[in-house]
């Protein structure tokens, strides 16, 4: 396949896990926050579905990424920046996700605080993994 056809394809493909990471951490972190009333229940099920769908949502954009890069994991200058940054991000939120699966929603207070801390790491690594993608395809 044309190499502007993987660009596209990785284009449309990471805005969900990035989007739908930084929305599991807000209703996380809020249902976390809330927790002793109602809506927090429903924050934290909204969280729930929106990391395990951001996670699922890594995978075709990893894929389409290496398909672009022709499998190079690292690269070079932005390139190098935006996988620096992406594979702990991808690493994190498939864990992340998995772990979420396994446990269901009803998670201990301690343990949901550190699954939160990592969230919040992951949903930032992808934030700037997404930028130096971003500078890539200015620099294109």
């Amino acid at each position: 396949m044309d190499a502007e056809i993987w660009a596209k394809a990785h284009g449309a493909a990471t805005h969900f896990p990035v989007a739908l990471a930084m929305c599991a951490v807000a209703f996380d972190a809020a249902g976390f926050a809330l927790a002793r009333r109602a809506i927090g229940h429903d924050l934290r099920a909204a969280g729930y579905w929106t990391m395990i769908l951001g996670a699922a949502g890594t995978v075709p954009a990893v894929l389409s990424g290496l398909m672009m890069t022709k499998g190079k994991v690292l690269g070079h200058d932005a390139l190098r920046l935006h996988h620096l940054f992406v594979w702990p991000a991808f690493a994190l939120l498939v864990g992340l996700g998995t772990w979420r699966v396994i446990q269901g929603r009803q998670v201990s207070r301690p343990a949901f605080a550190g699954y939160l801390a990592l969230a919040g790491i992951a949903a930032a690594l992808l934030v700037v993994a997404a930028y130096w993608g971003g500078e890539l395809m200015i620099a294109s």
